[in-house]
């Protein structure tokens, strides 16, 4: 009889241990997943659709670029605002224009040029409400082809995504994805796109340019624009505004991210350094010489004695936990050197107006440095705001890209910068 009642409970404990460990695994061995699939028109359906629309509402903020009376701003790989800045208390959102897989933006005169995905187009903007596509550069990114890990098929280009919740036995970081049978698999906070990823203005003459933020790819000199892919340097002559030519490509490291213009210098930013390039001859850039850091993301902005390069992890492509501002001395080009390292927290974009320093430090905030002695920068003020993208900051004015919102900030010295406006992310 007690043999009995002990073989019973072993049975039931053995039972009662299979069941739990059963669930478990059924619990264990699923997640929910997102599932994007790719949407195509071909390449010239896009063409076709770069034209003047209605002002659509901010969403996703990145890039900028200031010109004239207007703000170009970047919808992140969807397009680009045109916002009416003439009072910048007041910014009135004039129309888009969809170009699927944009990010880089430049002006001069009446021409705008701006990446979609692979290709650089030419539009004419003498008239806001009636922009014209004027012709194109194949191929000048070969790089964004490549989508989060997709590389998208000759003559089509991927304009929306379809989404669709899944159920999967796999396990995906966060910030990750699989591309199968074209389609990604992402964590829920994924998604496609990021894989890839003044007070007086006056008018505009015909051979004006504008300004551009820290994180640009894309820079404007006389007649000359320059443009930076992840390896390469290319040079392309914009005399005729309608019809630019490459005329230069040089081999320059690689990870290159950003580009900026300083009188007859070009600051280009790596994962691995800062590159100096002269352009005494303006058709043939010459490197000088290379400062290195350690991998990292890195925009870079400089001015007559000094260059201000900001580190950051970003994410899981920067390689890096080091988020800081490096203080590089230029005065002698031939033998940059450190002068010194601030930290910070997840530091991108940044501009200078004078001593001011603006840094977008991420979650952290808008921070505003005093920076006459580049040996001893002191914070003076930080705004709070979600994901500080870019600034640029002149004629007493800081314009701020964020997650959150397109933001202006009067200011005439590093401890009173005053909101003036914000165009706000719904």
């Amino acid at each position: 009889m007690q043999k009995r009642k002990f073989i019973a409970s072993l049975l039931l404990t053995s039972c009662t241990i299979i069941a739990f460990t059963g669930c478990f695994k059924s619990d264990s061995a699923t997640k929910s997943y997102k599932i994007f699939t790719p949407v195509y028109k071909t390449s010239q359906e896009v063409r076709d659709n770069v034209k003047s629309n209605a002002p659509t509402p901010v969403n996703n903020p990145g890039k900028m670029y200031l010109f004239g009376a207007y703000i170009f701003l970047n919808e992140r790989n969807q397009g680009i605002h045109i916002i009416d800045n003439s009072n910048p208390s007041a910014p009135i959102n004039k129309a888009f224009i969809n170009i699927p897989g944009n990010e880089d933006i430049a002006v001069k005169g009446s021409t705008l040029y701006a990446n979609c995905y692979m290709d650089m187009l030419t539009m004419d903007i003498s008239n806001i409400n009636n922009i014209l596509l004027k012709n194109f550069i194949p191929d000048m990114f070969p790089e964004k082809r490549n989508v989060g890990g997709f590389y998208m098929p000759a003559g089509k280009m991927i304009v929306d995504w379809n989404t669709r919740d899944t159920s999967m036995g796999i396990e995906i970081m966060e910030g990750q994805g699989i591309w199968k049978d074209e389609k990604l698999l992402t964590t829920g906070n994924a998604n496609p796109w990021q894989f890839g990823s003044p007070t007086t203005w006056g008018t505009a003459s015909a051979t004006q340019t504008g300004t551009g933020g820290s994180m640009a790819r894309l820079t404007i000199i006389d007649n000359y624009m320059y443009a930076v892919t992840t390896n390469q340097l290319k040079t392309v002559d914009i005399s005729n505004a309608n019809t630019p030519q490459i005329t230069n490509t040089k081999n320059i490291g690689w990870q290159i991210e950003t580009i900026y213009p300083f009188k007859n210098k070009l600051f280009i930013g790596s994962q691995t350094g800062m590159y100096i390039f002269d352009l005494s001859n303006p058709n043939n850039p010459v490197q000088g010489m290379m400062f290195g850091h350690a991998r990292a993301c890195d925009p870079v902005i400089a001015d007559d004695n000094f260059a201000y390069v900001t580190l950051h992890s970003g994410n899981n492509r920067c390689w890096t936990t080091n988020n800081e501002l490096n203080v590089v001395n230029i005065q002698n080009l031939n033998s940059p050197s450190l002068l010194k390292t601030y930290p910070l927290t997840n530091p991108k974009g940044l501009s200078k107006q004078g001593n001011i320093l603006f840094i977008c430090d991420g979650n952290d905030g808008l921070k505003v440095f005093d920076a006459t002695d580049p040996s001893n920068i002191i914070q003076k003020k930080k705004i709070n705001m979600e994901d500080a993208f870019d600034v640029i900051a002149m004629n007493n004015l800081a314009i701020v890209s964020a997650k959150s919102g397109l933001y202006q900030y009067s200011f005439t010295n590093a401890t009173d910068a005053r909101l003036v406006s914000k165009i706000s992310v719904p």
